[in-house]
């Protein structure tokens, strides 16, 4: 049984007469009578009763009918979903984020999908950036929204927008009535900062600058989580070393200030292996529009 069978049957089945059925399916006649002979061996059944002046369906083409048109529409419904994948149009994106991205950057961007790429599913994961690039590198993971820098062989990374680093404390401090705190001030203070495992390259970067600035520091803690960084400022345990916005949602009890401290290459990126299906090409350009707006 082709297809081409089944439209020719359902043609003579609407129309009802040979030369108007073979002139909507742009065939002649003979071919048309050939296909429905082809189709009726198939099935191993009569679907018309036909003579010189009369054509109408058989039991069993009565029945054949609404089956060839749900067939019919299903290779139609194939087709378009082929093509639309091809074209990038539809398909599975596996993305992950930090937590910087989650104010600004990951909600406009799930808007700009939405709005151009309907047919295309987010999957949607929150993974520090190490593992972010592991993921990558095993394909179990189609793009990674990073902590920058990060460099590691087998990755693409693009910058998305600087970021630099905050002070959270409790709002009691002193040092809020600074509008921003130079790294000195921070001395000999408890300071809770992300621990260097998730995101190291951001950490040595930091502890770089610091040096440079002779301030040395004083860890009280080093964490997994801003949001149990916010908790245990705001609880009054310390203060914090935080990227600007994963600070943008802060629990009572706690403000931030800017911190004087350049850390050159410090961001936010996307990261990729390759930009091998037309789906990844296609979400890698919406998320270059929304990244031009900024952060």
């Amino acid at each position: 049984m082709e297809l081409k069978h089944l439209r020719a049957f359902v043609a003579l089945a609407e129309e009802l007469h040979f030369s108007r059925a073979a002139l909507r399916l742009h065939i002649v006649q003979p071919a048309l009578s050939a296909q429905i002979r082809a189709l009726e061996e198939s099935v191993g059944a009569r679907l018309f009763e036909r003579d010189r002046h009369h054509v109408a369906l058989t039991d069993e083409g009565r029945l054949m009918l609404p089956e060839a048109l749900a067939t019919l529409r299903q290779a139609a419904r194939t087709r378009e979903v082929v093509k639309r994948a091809h074209e990038g149009e539809i398909g599975v994106v596996r993305v992950a984020f930090v937590s910087s991205v989650l104010p600004r950057l990951l909600p406009a961007l799930l808007r700009a999908m939405h709005a151009q790429l309907p047919g295309i599913e987010l999957e949607l994961k929150d993974l520090p950036s190490p593992l972010q690039a592991r993921a990558l590198l095993d394909n179990s993971l189609d793009f990674g929204l990073v902590r920058l820098p990060l460099s590691l062989p087998g990755l693409h990374t693009r910058r998305l927008f600087d970021e630099g680093l905050v002070v959270a404390l409790p709002s009691s401090d002193p040092l809020c009535a600074a509008e921003r705190i130079e790294p000195a001030q921070l001395v000999a203070r408890e300071v809770f900062v992300l621990a260097r495992k998730f995101a190291p390259c951001l950490h040595d970067l930091m502890l770089v600058a610091f040096h440079q600035g002779g301030a040395q520091l004083q860890w009280a803690r080093e964490l997994g989580e801003f949001t149990t960084m916010l908790a245990l400022v705001a609880s009054g345990q310390g203060i914090g070393l935080v990227p600007a916005q994963a600070a943008a949602v802060l629990p009572p009890g706690v403000v931030v200030r800017p911190l004087a401290l350049e850390l050159p290459g410090a961001g936010i990126g996307v990261a990729w292996g390759e930009l091998d299906t037309a789906c990844k090409r296609a979400f890698f350009r919406v998320l270059e529009g929304v990244s031009l707006q900024g952060p």
